[in-house]
């Protein structure tokens, strides 16, 4: 009975607190609503009977927007979500590496370049792996960064869709353009290291400097190849399943709101195309610029290069043609506009064609501007020709980018005869889909073959004869002419 008695007693303590919780919150909410101003509590109400208003004209006119209002928070749920295990993981991985790469860097013998210019073995390796850690971590910056404007942008894609087809492309492209911002980290690490070892000083390291930006190369790299193996498996799953149990099972058409796994293929198309391309890009354009650096630095001690050319004017030069490449595409991005007059009526425009115009008003400006940056960087007393050879080397790479969108647009683009024979092949059954989709993909791969091999030939070829030779008459740019091709055809990537 005294059990009882105890178990009635808080019971009725339990109540007797939950009764005046009843009351007093509500008590405490009014005097909180008296304390405040009439003129604000006045504005807060209108502000959220406005927005009550528009969200139930919006949703009278498109029931559709309360499934997008839902649909893009869960995306954006996910992929943050996506993110933080995957990066997680990553960033474990890289730890583990950073070490390893550390004993291999402090057990490895001195170079002549190194005791020469007083770097010891330890600072050698601190400064490789601290350059590691930041090619990974602008690695990865970029790929969030891609995730992050994504998930913002497609409901803003979505709306400008309603108005105007024009505006909607001008959104995206806008979008993806703003991730390219972040490949100048690579200047600023130069530019730290120029500054603190003093590259152009009496006695200090002019050549191993590029040497030890390796490690940024090989740590962007790191990053965005699992980042691209993760995302990218991640969102072909996502995505064939969400198709298999829509269209197939189901009979919805793609991307229905009324499909739940609509959400994780969306989900991977963020992480997967977005984010993890983003940051395989940015290797691309890391790996391709700290070549370029260690070539160029090379090349110029070989050749003993003196005057406005030295060696660290051809260390240099690929931080200077990208930095360009950064105005120019911003032009090019800007120069697709949209027309904000709904009241005048348009005829349908072809999204690829309007694209195609800002894509060659940036080659033009790419071609003027590396043409300057070759001059600038590269001239010399020794070969007054080779910057013309260096400058044909990219135009090269540019020739060759731009024969890749023509080719892409050939396999892929429904207004050419091939993806219209792959469609009608598809009319017969799934058999022969397979069949023709299978052969068409093998055959896509080979003019990229053939227009990359020509482009080497041609790019080392123009380097060997550019006039730079060794002290025994070897000529030595031949390599160097290939890493200028690359920069000419990633200067619009």
């Amino acid at each position: 009975m005294a059990y009882g008695f105890v178990l009635r007693g808080h019971g009725f303590e339990h109540a007797h607190v939950s009764f005046w919780n009843r009351i007093a919150y509500p008590y405490l909410i009014f005097r909180v609503l008296k304390q405040i101003n009439v003129r604000v509590l006045l504005v807060l109400l209108l502000l959220l009977l406005g927005f009550g208003v528009i969200f139930y004209i919006g949703a009278s006119t498109s029931p559709i927007i309360v499934f997008v209002f839902t649909i893009s928070d869960a995306i954006r749920d996910g992929a943050q979500g996506f993110f933080r295990t995957q990066y997680g993981t990553i960033c474990k991985m890289a730890m583990l590496l950073a070490l390893v790469i550390l004993c291999i860097y402090l057990f490895r013998s001195t170079t002549p370049q190194q005791e020469s210019s007083g770097l010891g073995r330890s600072t050698s390796a601190y400064i490789t792996v601290a350059a590691f850690l930041l090619g990974a971590l602008c690695s990865g910056v970029t790929g969030y960064v891609g995730m992050w404007v994504s998930v913002r942008a497609n409901v803003r894609v979505s709306s400008a869709a309603k108005r105007s087809a024009r505006e909607a492309l001008q959104i995206a492209v806008r979008a993806g353009g703003l991730s390219a911002i972040v490949v100048v980290g690579i200047a600023i690490l130069y530019a730290t290291f120029y500054v603190w070892l003093g590259v152009d000083s009496p006695g200090s390291m002019k050549v191993t400097l590029p040497l030890i930006l390796v490690g940024y190369g090989y740590g962007a790299s790191f990053f965005a190849l699992f980042a691209q193996l993760g995302g990218g498996i991640y969102t072909k799953a996502a995505d064939v399943g969400a198709d298999l149990v829509g269209k197939v099972e189901q009979g919805i058409p793609e991307d229905d709101p009324r499909n739940p796994a609509v959400i994780a293929d969306l989900v991977g198309d963020n992480v997967g195309d977005c984010a993890a391309r983003g940051a395989d890009l940015f290797e691309s354009i890391a790996a391709e610029t700290i070549s370029a650096m260690i070539l160029g630095g090379t090349m110029a001690q070989r050749c003993k290069i003196e005057g406005n050319a030295n060696p660290s004017g051809y260390i240099l030069f690929p931080l200077v043609v990208h930095s360009f490449d950064l105005v120019i595409s911003s032009i090019g991005i800007l120069s697709i506009r949209s027309t904000r007059d709904s009241s005048v009526k348009s005829p349908i425009e072809d999204p690829m064609a309007i694209l195609q115009k800002g894509y060659s008003v940036t080659i033009c400006l790419a071609v003027l501007t590396f043409a300057a940056s070759t001059y600038w960087m590269l001239y010399t007393e020794q070969a007054p020709s080779a910057w013309v050879h260096f400058a044909l080397c990219g135009l090269v790479g540019i020739i060759t980018a731009y024969i890749f969108v023509w080719i892409t647009k050939n396999y892929t683009d429904y207004k050419h005869g091939r993806v219209r024979t792959l469609a009608l092949a598809s009319s017969t059954g799934h058999g022969i889909n397979i069949i023709a989709g299978v052969s068409l993909g093998l055959e896509s791969t080979a003019l990229p073959v053939l227009v990359i091999s020509v482009s080497i030939v041609s790019s080392f070829w123009l380097g060997h004869i550019a006039g730079l030779v060794d002290e025994a008459g070897n000529a030595t740019g031949g390599l160097f002419g290939t890493a200028v091709a690359t920069m000419g055809m990633l200067s619009t990537a």
